[in-house]
């Protein structure tokens, strides 16, 4: 009896979010493929049916929702609506939320894996690269200063990053905490979004304290 449509497509997305988890959780070297096909409730050998290797698949990971439609943000109580007119705050507050940094499976790939990409091969820098660039035009056409629009926006996209990515190595909380709300704070800053809020009122950007509790139960909303 054959497949209903639709049913590769779902058991492809099913393998990557899967291989996304894991390889967010161990790292790219330390997962092997029985480990992505069982996450994803399938058995090893349907694995090359769908990817020419653990490579190909890993590049294809490396989606994020600045290149994927159907990538949803499962960092619980963020929203990013890329269609709004300040869409770059939104940007970096979900980047830099504790929402994201607590979120480690379901991370942005950029915050997770660079390491790894950096010691891959041209595909999967290139796929690296890629959302790299989406997430800057995402920024750049959020910003409304005359002039370096571009260097501005990748300034803002790497502290962004950089941000996360530092403060998931700190043992200590708070100094991740605010770490995370310095890069926040100077982020807002560049982009000119510092006061600003959804409806035009002034609003300050939030800070998190260096004395922040490891339980906060807050939620984000942007």
């Amino acid at each position: 009896m054959p497949y209903p449509v639709g049913h590769r497509p779902a058991v492809k997305k099913s393998i990557i979010d899967s291989a996304r988890k894991l390889f967010n959780r161990h790292g790219f070297e330390s997962v092997s493929l029985h480990q992505i096909m069982a996450g994803a409730g399938l058995t090893h050998g349907g694995f090359y049916s769908y990817f020419k290797s653990k490579s190909d698949l890993y590049a294809e990971v490396l989606g994020c929702f600045f290149t994927d439609p159907e990538w949803k943000s499962c960092w619980e109580g963020v929203h990013v609506d890329l269609s709004s007119t300040d869409v770059g705050s939104q940007v970096v507050r979900a980047y830099l939320s504790r929402q994201h940094f607590e979120d480690v499976e379901n991370s942005c790939p950029m915050v997770a894996l660079p390491t790894d990409v950096a010691r891959s091969g041209v595909s999967a820098k290139r796929a690296f690269e890629t959302v790299f660039k989406a997430m800057v035009s995402v920024l750049e056409r959020s910003l409304t200063q005359n002039g370096r629009r571009r260097t501005t926006a990748q300034a803002i996209a790497a502290l962004s990053i950089g941000g996360m990515v530092v403060a998931r190595t700190m043992v200590d909380r708070a100094l991740a905490d605010e770490l995370r709300a310095a890069c926040m704070a100077v982020a807002l800053d560049l982009g000119g979004w510092d006061n600003k809020s959804k409806s035009g009122k002034s609003k300050q950007a939030p800070r998190l304290p260096a004395s922040a509790s490891r339980n906060r139960s807050a939620v984000l909303t942007v």
